[in-house]
């Protein structure tokens, strides 16, 4: 694996990581330029901080966690050193019980497991209408997947929007649709998760 040091904070990296984000249109960077999407604003924050990391975009609009799991198998090339899952939203959109999206999250950081391979899991929040054990169940299951594979976790995609505790606040950085956020937005966002992205590839390194 590629060696890591620490400069300025952040880790400097002897030879490039490989991470692959697997996601789905939040990834994939629906309705922007391309270069505004998740992954392009993400590989800049990276360069500019000296961060050595190559990313993967293996983003697909509309995917579920069904989705992921089956192609997890084929992002999963040997150059890829870690992986970042941001899957779930499509589900909780669909009314998909948690158990299920559950079981198909397992099976991905499982495969992430046999490749010898780290990950950041992202996790979301399903909203109060679908009742409190939907919620419940729904929010609870990244945490515990990261915990019970020992993987990185990150609380929400949305924290970074969301950061001054103000959830209309985040309305100016979102889209027409509202679901999906804008370029300043998505900076935003880049700027909350980076550092766990570089947390990742630090556990690469070790």
């Amino acid at each position: 694996m590629s060696g890591v040091f620490i400069c300025c904070g952040f880790a400097a990296m002897a030879q490039p990581v490989v991470i692959a984000a697997l996601g789905d249109s939040l990834t994939q960077g629906y309705g922007l330029p391309e270069q505004d999407g998740f992954v392009p604003q993400l590989q800049r924050w990276l360069q500019d901080d000296g961060v050595d990391i190559q990313l993967i975009n293996a983003g697909v609009s509309g995917d579920t966690t069904a989705g992921g799991a089956a192609r997890v198998d084929w992002t999963l090339t040997p150059e890829v050193d870690g992986m970042i899952v941001a899957l779930g939203g499509n589900d909780m959109l669909r009314g998909i019980d948690p158990s299920v999206s559950r079981s198909n999250l397992e099976a991905i950081l499982v495969a992430a497991e046999t490749a010898g391979v780290e990950v950041l899991i992202v996790g979301m929040q399903a909203p109060g209408n679908y009742g409190v054990d939907y919620k419940q169940r729904f929010d609870a299951m990244y945490p515990e997947l990261a915990q019970q594979h020992d993987a990185l976790y990150a609380e929400s995609f949305f924290d970074g929007l969301t950061a001054e505790g103000d959830p209309e606040a985040a309305r100016q950085f979102m889209q027409s649709d509202g679901i999906h956020p804008n370029a300043q937005g998505v900076a935003m966002i880049v700027d909350h998760l980076g550092p766990s992205v570089v947390a990742l590839a630090e556990r690469v390194a070790d």
